[in-house]
């Protein structure tokens, strides 16, 4: 790697981080409300780490991400239920930094040479959102899916199709969104990383 290539990855691998620590204290930056819906875009800033400089500093954006999640549920929790389901970093940080591990594997191993770049930014991006969705609200499910569903006031039985449902309302139009937004935000990049 030569040593203007290797400032590029530094420096761009500094912008997405300091991206993802405004998105997550400035209110609207990393979530947009949609009406009933409230749809997560900081997804996007891992994935597109993972898919330009690749699987390890996707894992750190991703990281950033989980890590600031994990100490606001103490200090400034976004949420009723955060201090009960945030404060455990197997929800917090594990399925940020999957996002980036997943988005890379898809772009950079499993789809490459099969299909477009365009097409493989898109599937990671869906992809990568998606594993971010499925974890967090898999393990709500699995480690506090009580306190959950008293949160929601559910009956423990109601708790699964209300998650599902998120991830057929949320999760899906978030992947989508990522889906849509990845390869327009990651081409640039790939195209400046090259030169």
């Amino acid at each position: 790697m030569n040593k203007k290539n290797k400032t590029f990855r530094i420096v761009l691998l500094g912008m997405l981080s300091a991206i993802i620590i405004i998105q997550t204290t400035v209110p609207f930056l990393g979530y947009i409300p949609m009406g009933p819906l409230s749809l997560t875009i900081i997804q996007i800033t891992v994935i597109t780490a993972a898919i330009v400089l690749g699987t390890k500093e996707g894992a750190i954006v991703g990281g950033i991400w989980g890590i600031i999640t994990f100490i606001r549920a103490f200090i400034a929790p976004t949420s009723i239920i955060a201090p009960i389901v945030f404060t455990n970093p197997l929800v917090s940080v594990l399925p940020r930094i999957l996002i980036g591990v997943v988005a890379a594997f898809v772009f950079h191993r499993l789809l490459s040479g099969k299909l477009n770049e365009t097409a493989r930014m898109s599937i990671a991006g869906v992809l990568g959102s998606l594993t971010n969705t499925v974890l967090v609200l898999g393990f709500i499910y699995l480690f506090y899916g009580e306190p959950y569903a008293n949160f929601l006031k559910l009956d423990m039985d109601e708790l699964l199709p209300a998650l599902l449902t998120i991830v057929a309302t949320n999760g899906i139009t978030e992947a989508i969104l990522s889906g849509v937004l990845t390869p327009i935000i990651s081409k640039p990049l790939v195209r400046m990383r090259k030169k």
